[in-house]
C-alpha cells in the first residue's frame, strides 16, 4: 500500500485500490506468459471467444478479491458465462479478466485486464492493466487517476478538445457501421482511430483523445473499471439522453453510451 499512500490514497479506498492494482498487474503477467507459450481459442455459448488466459486470469483475480474482501460481492465475466447466477448488490466488484479477447487471439496489443468497483450503481474505482504495453491505469472517484508505466507513476487528466476538432476512438469491430458515421457527422472530427477493448477509455483519460461513441453491445464488466478511471481523470460517460451510465442492470448489458474527455 505504500506506493498508493505516497500519492495521497488513505484508508479503505487505498486498500481497495491497492488490491485491484496488484491483481491487475499479476493477471497481466499471467496473460503475457500464456501469450508467449501459445494457446487455443474456444467459443462460448454467446458466440464470443475465450482462452485459457481469460480463465486463469479470472481465477487469480476472483480468488484474490474474495480472500481480501469477503464481504464484497464479485461478479466476473467467465463465471457468469458458465452459469453462475449473481444478483447486483449495493457494492460489488466487476471483473473482466481479458477485455478484448478477439484482439488477444489475433495477436494485437489492444487488450486489458479490468477490475472495477461499483457502489449504489456508480463505478467508483477502477484498475485497468494493458499487458502488452506493461501499463496500469487506475483511479477512484474524487481522488484522481494515474498511469503506471516503466516503473513510474504519473497523474493523468482528460483534456479540453483542441480547436482542430475531436480525436475519436471507436471500436475496431464497428469501424464500418453506418450508425457510427451518422453519429460522427454531428461533430468536428480531426482524427479517427479504430482500436479494441477498454484502451479507448484510457486514451481519453490520459488526454490523448476526446470522444468514444459506443453504439454496440457491451457488458458491465467491460466498462466499469475504465469508466471509473476516465471519470477520476475528469471525463464522463453518458447515455444518449445525457444521463450517466449506471450499473446493476438485471442482464449486465449496457445500452449505447458516449465517453468524453472535458467538454
Amino acid at each position: 500500500m505504500a506506493r498508493l499512500a505516497a500519492i495521497g490514497y488513505t484508508g479503505v479506498m487505498q486498500e481497495l485500490l491497492t488490491k485491484a492494482v496488484d491483481l491487475c498487474e499479476a493477471a497481466a503477467i499471467l496473460i503475457n506468459e500464456v501469450r508467449a507459450a501459445g494457446f487455443l481459442v474456444e467459443t462460448k455459448q454467446d458466440a464470443t471467444p475465450v482462452t485459457i488466459a481469460d480463465q486463469r486470469a479470472e481465477a487469480l483475480i476472483t480468488s484474490g478479491l474474495r480472500a481480501a474482501f469477503p464481504e464484497i460481492l464479485v461478479v466476473a465475466e467467465e463465471e457468469v458465462a458458465s452459469g453462475r447466477i449473481t444478483r447486483p448488490a449495493a457494492r460489488y466488484w466487476l471483473v473482466d479478466p481479458l477485455d478484448g479477447t478477439r484482439e488477444f487471439a489475433a495477436g494485437r496489443d489492444e487488450f486489458t485486464v479490468n477490475i472495477g468497483l461499483v457502489e449504489n450503481g456508480v463505478a467508483v474505482l477502477g484498475a485497468v492493466a494493458t499487458p502488452a504495453r506493461h501499463e496500469v491505469h487506475f483511479g477512484a472517484a474524487g481522488l484522481g487517476a494515474w498511469k503506471r508505466a516503466g516503473g513510474q507513476t504519473q497523474p493523468i487528466h482528460a483534456r479540453q478538445p483542441p480547436p482542430a476538432g475531436l480525436s475519436v476512438c471507436a471500436s475496431r469491430h464497428y469501424a464500418d457501421d453506418p450508425a457510427l458515421a451518422a453519429c460522427l457527422a454531428h461533430y468536428p472530427i480531426a482524427a479517427l482511430l479504430n482500436i479494441g477493448s477498454g484502451v479507448k477509455f484510457l486514451r481519453i483519460a490520459e488526454g490523448a483523445a476526446d470522444f468514444y461513441p459506443r453504439l454496440g453491445r457491451t457488458m458491465e464488466w467491460d466498462t466499469a473499471a475504465p469508466q471509473a478511471v476516465l471519470e477520476a481523470a475528469g471525463g464522463r460517460v453518458v447515455l444518449r439522453d445525457g444521463s450517466a451510465l449506471r450499473y446493476g442492470k438485471p442482464d449486465w448489458e449496457n445500452p449505447d453510451f458516449f465517453a468524453w474527455g472535458l467538454r
